[in-house]
């Protein structure tokens, strides 16, 4: 996997996926990192503000012996008019590997089209890939497996969910998406996954009803009903989801005995979670917020 973009988990193939899974998984049971980025540097590029995607990169970086260089938008020429190619062009002269959180997927494409080096995409407006390994790496430390298990995910289908249908149908998990008719996911995300599916033997199913897809599952995710640029929309999101697609105890109810809540976070209690749910027994979400730590770290060393 040296020297791969990894923009999508389209791109990666399931043994590539569980090959990042299995290495996220040791590396988590050792005391410490192997050195495998020592004397190299990885550029972060924020476009978007972040609390997990940033530390979780950086610390991975650093632990894995390598040094990091946080490169906010604005603090950048890209804000006074450089343009992503003549930027990229500069930055793989300098870097080994460069991580964007960006608003639109189109400039993660001309990064990663032009610089030399490789390109993770920390988020996007269409993927969050490097999410999606730590939620797939969460499941498998609860239950044991992937292949066979149902996740449910409720409410708006965003760039998290797009990602999810993908990972969930390359593993081999069977995805149940709730969310209300306008609110995606991306046609594009659908097709991809269901043809994953096709592969491995799972099942994509886009509904309307939350408790259609809540009922008998191993795992219930769900994400904000207003994501950082949806402002303006959030009286009219907040009334179309709630109290529909809330995760709360009643809804937790129709999934199976032992399964858990899991949440990319920052969530907004009250919101799309109740208090009761993601701080009860069945929340995973802050061993899923760790493997952002340990997917990180297993992905920077098997491409860079």
């Amino acid at each position: 996997m040296k020297g791969r973009d990894i923009l999508s988990l389209v791109e990666l193939s399931s043994k590539e996926i569980n090959l990042i899974l299995q290495r996220s998984a040791l590396i988590a049971r050792q005391k410490r990192s192997p050195q495998q980025l020592k004397g190299k540097t990885v550029a972060l590029i924020f476009q978007k503000p972040s609390t997990r995607t940033r530390v979780s990169f950086e610390t991975a970086v650093a632990h894995l012996g390598g040094h990091p260089i946080y490169l906010s938008w604005n603090e950048m020429q890209l804000g006074r008019g450089e343009t992503i190619s003549d930027t990229a062009r500069v930055l793989e002269r300098y870097v080994d590997a460069i991580v964007a959180r960006v608003y639109s997927h189109e400039d993660l494409v001309t990064l990663a089209e032009t610089a030399d080096v490789p390109v993770i995409n920390g988020l996007s407006d269409k993927a969050h890939p490097c999410q999606i390994l730590a939620d797939l790496l969460t499941l498998v430390q609860y239950k044991k497996r992937l292949k066979g298990l149902k996740l449910a995910y409720i409410g708006d289908g965003n760039n998290v969910c797009n990602s999810l249908l993908v990972g969930c149908a390359k593993t081999g998990v069977n995805i149940t998406v709730a969310r209300p008719q306008g609110y995606g996911p991306d046609p594009e995300a659908i097709r991809n996954a269901k043809k994953a599916a096709e592969e491995s033997g799972s099942t994509v199913v886009i509904t309307e009803d939350s408790a259609e897809a809540a009922k008998d599952a191993d795992a219930i995710y769900t994400d904000t009903f207003v994501s950082m640029g949806m402002e303006k929309e959030k009286e009219t999101r907040l009334s179309t989801f709630i109290p529909k697609y809330q995760v709360n105890k009643e809804l937790l109810r129709l999934s199976k005995p032992g399964a858990i809540f899991l949440h990319c976070l920052p969530a907004h209690r009250g919101d799309e979670v109740t208090e009761e749910v993601i701080d009860g027994p069945q929340s995973a979400v802050w061993d899923q917020a760790e493997n952002r730590l340990h997917t990180a770290k297993a992905l920077l060393s098997l491409i860079v």
